[in-house]
């Protein structure tokens, strides 16, 4: 497993820095003009921390896999990635409105990618936590 929990490191590294195009590419200028200062700087923030939870998380893994894998602190660390992963993989189809990928092909395509990657996450970190 401890090839699975470097390569979700790695992959959720992947992910936070892919974090850094999220107000460009979803025109944050112009969809959040509207809101307060406030509501704006909300989305900033928290999206900037969002990323760097999602970076420590990843760094954790490509550089603790053996102690995540084979102790009693990284079984419990396991579980509570597996559990934010899997609550994060039923937001992905609760959470959001089918209208914002359906019939779309860059927004299905993304939708899947994710949907999978979250799933994957899930289940690697799940059999770490059970095993």
């Amino acid at each position: 497993m401890e090839l699975h929990i470097k390569i979700a490191g790695a992959l959720m590294v992947a992910l936070a820095l892919l974090h850094a195009v999220f107000p460009r590419r979803f025109r944050w200028k112009e969809e959040l003009a509207p809101l307060s200062l406030l509501s704006r700087q909300i989305m900033y923030v928290h999206t900037f921390f969002i990323a760097l939870t999602v970076l420590l998380m990843g760094a954790l893994c490509i550089t603790s896999a053996e102690e995540l894998d084979n102790t009693e602190l990284g079984t419990r660390i396991a579980a509570g990635l597996a559990l934010f992963w899997t609550v994060r993989l039923l937001i992905q189809f609760f959470g959001y409105s089918s209208a914002l990928w359906k019939g779309k092909t860059f927004e299905t395509t993304a939708h899947i990618f994710v949907s999978i990657l979250w799933l994957y996450f899930s289940i690697v970190f799940a059999m770490v936590a059970i095993y």
